[in-house]
């Protein structure tokens, strides 16, 4: 657990959590905490049993707020993708008059993103904090979003060069994690709008304002991944159409190939017969003649076909 005196977007840490629990002189407190010191903080500042029950629940926890006496309970999702498997990683904070407490299982990038942006905003409230905090983690959906629209078109490209089966198993995972990830922004969605409409007493009514525009954010973000639905659906298509068109390109050669050898097979096989009558039978070096006329009439069949870009 780390705690920090924050003033003016200058930190300072201290070890005395008791100091906390009065609202300092100038500023907030953040504590960064683990799930393990909700043991310590729940009993501190008084956090509702049912928050830190979903805080320490092995269930993924949507996107929500919850408005508690003396304090907040907002749910939040940051977004990694790794190039195989988007990650979704819970954000849990806690918004008080005087403080703000996030608990995390896992290292969110996001917190770490934020030191410089509260430095250079010189911000000096917990709801400005939870402000820029949530601005982040809406902005970096838009980085992972190009990152998965780059995963798409080089799919796409590499589908329409050289088809694989693989391609197939990549399209149906990408897809997956997409449609999985829709129906976590629904959620996450709702929760700006409430931070962005409802009359939260915790949070300024002129940075309520500013909520708005990370809305406008996050419904861009939905509409974005209701493409990459749409385009992964076209990206099977295009896979099924490649997959029809190279197996017609092996029927054609192969239907070339076999109109190619029929007037030899039928040469082959009259002057294969047991008869004592074939023309051309008895002439000196009549077998070089015949073979010779068979290459030349395979070989102005074969440049006949590609003239005609059969083959």
């Amino acid at each position: 657990m780390k705690i920090r005196h924050v003033h003016n977007g200058v930190f300072t840490p201290t070890d005395d959590i008791q100091s906390v629990l009065a609202p300092p002189k100038d500023g907030f407190y953040w504590i960064d905490a683990d799930l393990e010191d909700l043991v310590i903080l729940q009993p501190l500042f008084g956090l509702h049993d049912l928050a830190v029950e979903d805080c320490l629940s092995e269930e993924e926890q949507r996107p929500k707020i919850e408005i508690h006496d003396g304090h907040y309970f907002i749910v939040i999702n940051s977004i990694r993708f790794d190039d195989e498997e988007i990650f979704l990683r819970a954000l849990n904070i806690f918004l008080g008059r005087h403080y703000i407490i996030t608990v995390t299982k896992q290292k969110i990038n996001e917190l770490r993103s934020l030191k410089p942006v509260l430095w250079e905003q010189e911000v000096n409230k917990p709801d400005r904090f939870l402000y820029h905090l949530v601005d982040l983690v809406v902005d970096n959906y838009f980085f992972v979003g190009d990152r998965i629209e780059v995963r798409i078109e080089n799919l796409e490209e590499d589908i329409l060069m050289h088809t694989k089966k693989t391609h197939l198993n990549e399209i149906i995972g990408l897809r997956s994690e997409i449609l999985w990830l829709k129906k976590v922004l629904g959620p996450q969605r709702d929760v700006i709008a409430t931070l962005n409409k409802k009359d939260l007493k915790l949070i300024d009514d002129q940075l309520q304002k500013y909520f708005s525009d990370i809305y406008e954010n996050a419904v861009k973000i939905s509409e974005t991944f209701d493409t990459y639905r749409d385009l992964m659906s076209n990206l099977r298509e295009a896979y099924q159409s490649s997959l029809s068109n190279r197996a017609n390109e092996i029927m054609r050669v192969f239907t070339a190939l076999t109109t190619i050898f029929m007037p030899l097979t039928f040469i082959t096989g009259v002057y294969g017969m047991n008869f004592d009558f074939i023309p051309g039978l008895h002439i000196h070096n009549g077998s070089y003649i015949l073979l010779g006329f068979m290459i030349l009439l395979g070989l102005g069949m074969f440049y006949l076909f590609r003239k005609k870009d059969w083959l």
